[in-house]
Parts: C-alpha cells; structure tokens; sequence
C-alpha cells in the first residue's frame, strides 16, 4: 500500500512539472509582488529575504504601481500588503467592520492579553474602548502621569545622565529609556514602582520587567515564525520557548492579581474609615489606571488584562520613538538647535496652560522620527469576508491584509522625492529666521498611520506625546549626546516594538544645571 501511494506522489509531481514547468523556472507573480511558483509560492524569495523583510517588503511596494503587493507563500495563509492610503483608509475605517484583528492574531497574543482591549473584536472591544476613552481624558490620569514623569525624571533620568557625563563613560540610551519608560507606565498603570531606573532598590521588583521582557521576546517570535504550527505544538506539549513563556506570563499574572486584591483591600478599609468620619470623602483615593478600574467593578481577569495590555502597549512604543529621535538629532545638529531654541524661549516652560501646544519644531521633529522609524513597523486584520480594495486588489476570506507603516514612511508617492529624507517641512512651515514655526495643514493618518486611525486610532496617542516631548525637553535642556560611533547607521529590527540594534551608545556632556521645572511641559497641554 506504501509503495502505491509513492508512485501516485511521483506521478502527481511528474503532472505538476509538466504543467507548470515554464513557470518553475521564470516564476510568476499574483498580480504585484515577489516572484512565486506553484504550491510553494514566494517560499524561496522569502527565505532569501528573510533578514532584510522591512527593505524587501518596501522594494515592492515602491515598485508596484498600486503600493500594494500580494504574498503566498507554503505555510502562510494569502496576505495582501499595502502601502497605499486609499487602502488604509478602507481598511481602518470605511469597511472596518470586516477587518477584525481576527483568531490569528488573538491566538499569538491571547496568553499573555486574554481579553484585554489590544486582543478582542466586537462588542468586548467596543465595551473596553468606551471606558479606556473615558478614563485616559480624566484629569487626574493625565495629572498622575505628569507628577510620575517629573519625579522619575529629577530622580532617576538626569541623576544617571549627569554621572555619565561626570565620569566621561558611555550609556545606552535605548536601554535608559526602555527602564525609565517602564517605571513610569508602571506607576500609571499599577500604581507600583519597579525600580528599574534606580540600582539603589533591590532586584525582585525588576522580576516583573525581565517578564514582560522575556515573554514579549517570546510572543514577537511566534508572529515570525514562518509555520504556526510548530509554536502552537511546542505550546500544547510545553517544551522549549513555549515553556518559557508559560512561566514568564505566570510572574506577570500572579504579580498584577496580587495587586488587585490589595488595591481592593486598601479599598475596603478606606470605606470603612469614610464610614467612621475618619476621613474625608476623598481620602486615600489612587489615580492610577488598576484603582479606576477596579472602581468600574469589572471582574479581577478582566482587570488584569486590561491593565497588562497598556504596560504592553506603553513599556517600549515611547522609548523607541525617543531612541531613534536622539540618534537622528545626532545627524542633525541644526534641528537640535531649533528644538533647543524653541525649548529655551519657552515652549516647554513654567507650567503655562499653552505651553505644550507651542513646541511646535519639537512635535514635527518627533512626527518625523516616527515617520522613518515607526514604534510599530506593520499592522495586520483578517477580512471577514471578502472584499476589493480602492485599488482593485482582491481580498479573500481569511485573508491576511497589512497595511505596512514603515514602508508608507518611504514611498515617494506619499512623501515626494526625498521621502527617505529627515525633514522638518513635511510638518512645519518654517519662516524667516527669528519668527516662530507654524504647522502646516494636518496629515492624514491614514498616510501616517503611526498611532493606527479611525475607530482603533491610539487612545494614549495624547499621552505618549506628553511623554516624549517631557524627555525630549529634560535631557536636550542639560545633555549634548553623541553617538560613540559616529559612523554607524544603527539596523532597526521589528519586533513587536521596534527596537535599534545593539542600543544607542552615546558619551554624554553637560550643558548647565537649569532646573527640571524649566524644561516641563505643562500637564494636560495639547500637542
């Protein structure tokens, strides 16, 4: 029987071969995109390309006349990539209901984020986004996250920059911000301190940031993997990486639940003194983002997935936008000069209502960083049914459609022809000099999709804008930094935040001693 099924398998590749024989040597293509053959698609090109998908993958798209490429390959369902904001567009918004995160993605993420806002579709999504809206404009979140930006900064951050600029010794400063960025999205959201920007505290709190950092890892290489089925084997037999992730999203869960029930405890006993006259109606409340919730009476699960889905979102998206920002201000020292100007004439200063909204250069200048070098490099939704894009690329049911940021970042059909530029004029218009930088009319997310657009554009966009122009202002107010290899192009890697390749190693020096105060933004300010 054995020997029967061989010859029918050489008989069927002999068919196959005749058929197809032509094409196996010259490849073809479905419409635009890599070359691909029968049965196993783009395999071979893809395996070529395997370390250089972001460049490939922008290659393509560049080259077709839609920005928009269509990639089979063996072992992957059919996914349709875009670069195109016609298609972005429909995607995120027009048609949105038929383009659902969808089972393959829910199945890469669920362990570690359950049913929280970032892994769920539907109605439970629209239920989380509601109240996430809600609570991310309260004022005391937002009053929270500057008091927690100021303290971590005065404390933590320029403490170890001035050291470093003390002892003449070099520092990464993706690895400083990645710990200053998890302190303080910690402290927002779970109202705990990890320490990990402080040596002075002891290293079980850092358990919790070496888990998220070890199951993210873990997490970024199933998306990878060019055969699902080998992750989710190695999951149900609980060997190997899977193992580790199992024991990592443990340390993460036991350490947020633990929370929870003493939040609630704390709760419990401040009722009871309210009830006493112990204390007024408003003592003992937190603001953090675990206590509002808790407050909604959602259930504990539901809480703690929520909660790790902003640690995830917000732990590295900031650090890497800044990362790169600072790298790319290294290469360009007369943007530095303007943001530094602009900084010093008090677009950062003194706590003014306004004084956010005036930054105006160091918006465009973070815009820019994010453009190139976006914290998510692609996004991916499944069509629940199929479809035919703006540019009359069809989409079948199930399939995998991406809109690709990192690409759209470098398409001169978008940009112009210096597309691959860092330029403050696709932001600014910028007058004679002297005169203030005005902001030119609004891009369209959906040619800039950094933040996402239409329903499921960011929710903590505003937040993360505070953020960064409150670490942009701190450090470029007090430190000059320069790279320890002025001639290195550092390699961006996407993983599921995209990280700089072996960190930002800088030597630090001193520009004076102005007070913190001076450089912050002011709370609640508009960007």
């Amino acid at each position: 029987m054995m020997i029967c099924y061989m010859l029918w398998w050489l008989v069927a590749c002999c068919l196959l071969f005749l058929l197809y024989g032509s094409k196996l040597r010259s490849g073809w293509s479905h419409g635009h995109g890599p070359r691909s053959y029968p049965v196993i698609g783009c395999l071979v090109a893809f395996y070529q390309n395997r370390r250089r998908l972001l460049d490939w993958y922008t290659e393509l798209l560049a080259a077709s006349p839609t920005q928009t490429i269509v990639v089979d390959r063996l072992g992957a369902r059919r996914t349709v990539v875009t670069a195109n904001p016609a298609n972005v567009e429909h995607i995120l918004k027009s048609n949105f209901g038929n383009y659902p995160k969808g089972k393959p993605f829910t199945d890469i993420l669920g362990d570690l984020l359950g049913t929280g806002i970032f892994n769920v579709d539907g109605e439970l999504w629209y239920a989380q986004r509601k109240l996430v809206s809600h609570e991310f404009s309260a004022r005391a979140l937002r009053e929270l996250e500057f008091a927690v930006l100021e303290d971590e900064a005065r404390s933590r951050l320029v403490p170890a920059l001035a050291l470093a600029a003390a002892r003449g010794a070099a520092v990464d400063m993706q690895d400083l911000l990645r710990r200053f960025s998890f302190d303080v999205i910690c402290r927002v959201s779970l109202g705990v301190d990890p320490g990990c920007l402080d040596p002075a505290l002891p290293a079980a709190p850092r358990r919790l940031a070496a888990a998220f950092d070890n199951a993210a890892g873990i997490i970024a290489r199933r998306g990878a993997a060019p055969v699902a089925a080998v992750w989710k084997a190695k999951r149900a037999l609980g060997i190997g990486s899977e193992r580790r992730l199992r024991e990592e999203i443990a340390v993460i869960h036991e350490a947020v639940m633990d929370l929870i029930h003493i939040r609630k405890k704390e709760r419990g006993l401040n009722h009871q003194e309210v009830n006493a006259g112990d204390v007024g109606a408003g003592g003992g409340r937190r603001s953090d983002l675990l206590s509002r919730m808790i407050e909604c009476g959602y259930p504990d699960e539901a809480i703690r997935d929520m909660v790790i889905s902003f640690i995830m979102a917000g732990r590295d998206t900031t650090s890497s936008a800044l990362t790169w920002f600072f790298w790319l201000l290294t290469r360009h020292r007369g943007v530095e000069r303007q943001v530094l100007e602009e900084i010093a004439g008090g677009g950062a200063g003194g706590g003014a209502a306004g004084g956010q909204g005036r930054m105006r250069v160091l918006h465009a200048a973070l815009c820019e960083t994010m453009r190139l070098y976006p914290p998510v490099a692609w996004d991916s939704k499944h069509a629940a049914a199929g479809d035919v894009l703006p540019d009359g690329t069809r989409v079948g049911r199930g399939d995998r459609v991406t809109y690709f940021q990192y690409g759209m970042g470098r398409m001169e059909s978008i940009w112009g022809a210096d597309a691959g530029e860092f330029s403050l004029r696709r932001w600014l218009s910028l007058p004679e000099e002297g005169a203030p930088a005005a902001a030119v009319a609004g891009v369209s997310p959906f040619k800039y999709p950094v933040f996402q657009a239409g329903p499921r554009t960011c929710v903590g966009k505003e937040m993360a804008f505070v953020q960064m122009k409150f670490v942009a202002s701190t450090v470029l107010r007090r430190f000059e930094l320069a790279p320890v290899d002025e001639g290195r192009v550092p390699v961006f890697l996407p993983l599921m935040t995209a990280h700089m390749a072996g960190g930002l190693n800088v030597t630090v020096r001193s520009r004076g001693g102005d007070q913190i105060a001076a450089a912050a933004p002011a709370a609640g300010a508009g960007n």
